[in-house]
């Protein structure tokens, strides 16, 4: 068995100002600039997050096209509330993906902002509140989310993956040898423990968002997780059409491990997510596995299940170096940088 091959990694220089704005006309001396490497990051929430502000550090220095695709099936506390009374996507993971993206400003500090107290408000952060009107008024959510990424000067736009909020529910076995049961919605499936035999959405078959399966399917990179793995990175690979357009894309896929396993992947090591993501994943093909080599302990389980779906597996301290394992996005951006820039 070969080492993997880990690329020596170092730091990214911090350059100001925007790196993938079009030329201007009529400017024929000036220097072409290089074209963007086209990203789309798949997944929701905390996640999702990370890996955008990593994304949004390695872009100022490497031109990127970031598009951000998210998981609308969260049913629990603000988006629930908002889902369930005013029948629409639930805002919350689409409002932390604006946010990565968004320029360090008053407005996104403002959208983050949770109302406090005990009255209808307590509980919603702004942003939820904001993109629940602008839907309302626009009637579309990507008009919707482009509006938003307007208002908050967004590096990169963000898509929901499917134009109608989705059930999720799973088969989970609580002991071996008995019979696993259903769990519905993501919140339940999140905190149901045990171990998820499979999961899917209800409807089976949503309406993929159209923008979403062309960034895709135009993409120079797909990237998968890290974050909640049933009910955030699956989940997009259950959407009929967005998942022909994964599989079809001539894009490259990058797969970033998550730290530890979670309520939803209880029991599982790293090895076993990547055998997880496998049985939905279409096509065989992975290019790189991203992992944390703390995290990883013995590194020959996780090569053999990244050769398994064709890639080979990166090592890079990812991790923030104390606290709660969370990506730390300034050094997810260094292992990032070198293997996007070799697009």
């Amino acid at each position: 068995m070969t080492e993997p091959r880990n690329r020596p990694i170092s730091a990214i220089p911090i350059r100001s100002g925007p790196t993938n704005s079009p030329n201007r006309p009529g400017l024929a001396d000036a220097p072409s600039r290089p074209k963007p490497v086209r990203v789309v990051a798949f997944g929701g929430g905390h996640g999702l997050n990370a890996s955008l502000r990593a994304l949004r550090l390695v872009q100022r220095h490497l031109p990127l096209d970031i598009t951000a695709v998210v998981t609308v099936g969260d049913d629990g506390g603000s988006s629930g509330r908002l889902r369930q009374s005013r029948d629409i996507l639930p805002p919350g993971d689409l409002r932390q993906a604006l946010a990565a993206l968004a320029d360090d400003s008053d407005t996104a500090e403002l959208f983050q902002h949770r109302f406090a107290g005990e009255d209808d408000l307590a509980g919603h952060p702004v942003g939820n509140v904001v993109l629940c009107g602008l839907m309302e008024l626009a009637g579309d959510p990507v008009v919707a989310l482009d509006r938003a990424a307007a208002m908050l000067r967004c590096h990169g736009r963000v898509l929901p993956m499917a134009r109608q909020a989705v059930g999720i529910e799973a088969d989970v076995l609580k002991e071996p040898g008995h019979e696993a049961f259903v769990v519905r919605g993501q919140h339940a499936v999140a905190v149901a423990g045990g171990s998820i035999q499979a999961v899917r959405l209800t409807p089976a078959h949503p309406q993929a968002c159209a923008e979403a399966v062309t960034a895709a399917t135009e993409a120079d990179w797909l990237i998968f997780g890290p974050g909640s793995w049933f009910t955030s990175v699956i989940p997009h690979l259950l959407v009929p059409d967005l998942a022909d357009a994964i599989a079809a894309s001539p894009a490259k896929r990058l797969v970033t491990l998550n730290l530890a396993a979670d309520g939803e992947t209880s029991g599982l090591s790293l090895s076993e997510h990547l055998a997880a993501l496998r049985r939905y994943l279409p096509g065989p093909r992975v290019d790189v596995v991203v992992a944390d080599g703390k995290a990883v302990g013995d590194p020959e389980p996780v090569i053999r299940a990244a050769e398994s779906l064709g890639a080979r597996l990166v090592l890079a301290p990812v991790a923030m170096p104390h606290g709660a394992p969370q990506h730390d996005p300034a050094a997810l951006a260094v292992a990032l940088e070198p293997l996007l820039g070799d697009a």
